[in-house]
């Protein structure tokens, strides 16, 4: 990956600013979704790749801008169908003391501008383990990050279980300044234990962010304390485990691997 795409995981390196955290209630803030436009079901037999016509492979062991450990690589050990209807996206600690792990985007095959963005998932556990699903704007790399958007949809830092954090970053707003909020499981469990729905209903004038359709922050421009809001064109999908990173450390004794990221599937829907 180019240095500027590396520079886009920076702002998944760093603890992020914002609105505060949340813990429920709120669910008037969620627009009811409309018609879907695209899924990806992962249906299909154990062992199979990801589709190609909708997921790209990033692949690289440089850091990604964050200081991580894992080598990205294009392997079924690392990402593949289960025959369930999932796909597994599988972090493993190598024969060589080295991390591996998979990175899946739509970069140029499934991109959109506002709507539902949703995936049904189990993530990991773990100190230093740090699954997410997120999203870059279509005009990254030409428009360096952040200028061109972020919108990170669930990220959780293993060290954590009980809590996901959404937030955007832009022009102003990045990195450390990226504004967004966590959010808390309800009975005070591990969002590890079981598969959740994380989402956001992004409209031309806000974004607002769910867990199992409790939506718990919602931002607006006037939110920017006078930065520019970069929403406002097609953005593209990730899904990744990453391996240690300045945010989430790194792992320890405690850290047990294979870890699994496990996606029932990912759907888009118009508003």
């Amino acid at each position: 990956m180019a240095a500027t795409a590396a520079l886009a995981l920076t702002a998944l390196a760093l603890p992020h600013g914002g609105t505060g955290s949340a813990t429920g209630g709120n669910a008037d803030l969620a627009a009811a979704a409309g018609a879907l436009v695209w899924s990806d079901e992962f249906d299909g037999p154990a062992g199979a790749a990801p589709d190609p016509a909708h997921w790209n492979h990033e692949t690289g062991d440089h850091g990604w801008g964050n200081g991580e450990l894992q080598n990205y690589t294009d392997s079924r050990e690392n990402s593949a169908l289960d025959g369930d209807g999932n796909l597994v996206i599988t972090a493993r600690q190598e024969a060589d003391g080295g991390y591996t792990s998979a990175r899946l985007t739509t970069q140029n095959k499934v991109e959109q501008a506002y709507g539902r963005f949703e995936a049904r998932i189990k993530i990991p556990t773990g100190q230093g383990v740090w699954p997410a699903f997120w999203m870059l704007g279509d005009n990254f790399p030409e428009t360096p990050w952040p200028n061109s958007g972020e919108i990170d949809i669930m990220e959780n830092v293993g060290h954590e279980p009980s809590t996901v954090h959404g937030t955007v970053h832009g022009p102003g707003y990045s990195g450390g300044g990226g504004i967004g909020a966590s959010y808390e499981h309800p009975q005070g469990g591990a969002f590890t234990d079981d598969f959740h729905v994380y989402a956001v209903e992004w409209t031309p004038d806000s974004i607002t962010w769910s867990v199992d359709d409790v939506a718990f922050n919602t931002l607006t421009p006037a939110d920017l304390g006078g930065n520019t809001w970069v929403y406002d064109h097609p953005f593209f999908m990730i899904l990744n485990v990453a391996v240690g990173g300045e945010w989430p450390g790194y792992p320890d004794q405690t850290t047990s691997f294979p870890q699994q990221m496990v996606v029932d599937y990912v759907r888009v829907y118009d508003l």
